[in-house]
């Protein structure tokens, strides 16, 4: 299940500071301004939402750290799940399965940018769109979801990290200014 928080400016700060984990907390209040603390808090408690709603876990979970800093539930592990958040919003995805969230704010479009990190097959379907920033952010998403699902490996080819996407679903949600992915291998299913 997807959890999205894009009012991280509505909630009591210190309050939800006494309702994270010391890990969190600490963790959250090493940024120095109140936005990135905001969200650091904002994606856990979305998180902290999601196991009280679908597993009925009320304590605060703590993060244990997989193979390339990949996050897991230390008391949880069968339990998966990815944070991420921009500017604007945290969001959080919790499944059976693994699993990767990405969601980034629509910035303005770069073209330099597109060309370090985008296929040449991704850079036409940008350039095809009516709107290239979104069309740019919805590939970057995607890259990023994939890259959190597998555990990312720091010498990935970004260009081409979507050369096999055909063995994951992604699923795209737009809001007014972010847009924000989850990435899950497919159900591969043998019919022996």
């Amino acid at each position: 299940m997807i959890y999205i928080d894009d009012h991280i400016m509505d909630y009591d700060l210190r309050q939800s500071l006494t309702e994270v984990s010391a890990q969190r907390r600490e963790q959250a209040l090493r940024y120095r301004h109140e936005r990135d603390q905001r969200l650091s808090v904002a994606a856990y408690r979305l998180l902290q939402h999601a196991l009280q709603t679908e597993y009925g876990i009320q304590q605060p979970p703590v993060l244990a750290y997989g193979t390339n800093g990949k996050p897991m539930l230390a008391e949880w592990p069968y339990i998966h799940f990815s944070l991420s958040h921009c500017r604007e919003a945290a969001a959080c995805v919790v499944s059976d399965k693994p699993v990767g969230i990405d969601i980034e704010s629509i910035d303005h479009y770069d073209e330099a940018v597109a060309a370090q990190v985008m296929s040449s097959a991704e850079l036409r379907k940008i350039h095809a769109s009516p709107s290239p920033q979104m069309a740019f952010t919805r590939l970057w998403t995607m890259k990023e979801s994939l890259y959190k699902l597998t555990g990312g490996d720091p010498g990935a080819d970004i260009p081409q990290l979507l050369a096999k996407s055909e063995q994951y679903d992604f699923d795209t949600i737009l809001l007014p200014h972010c847009v924000c992915t989850v990435c899950q291998r497919k159900n591969l299913h043998n019919p022996d």
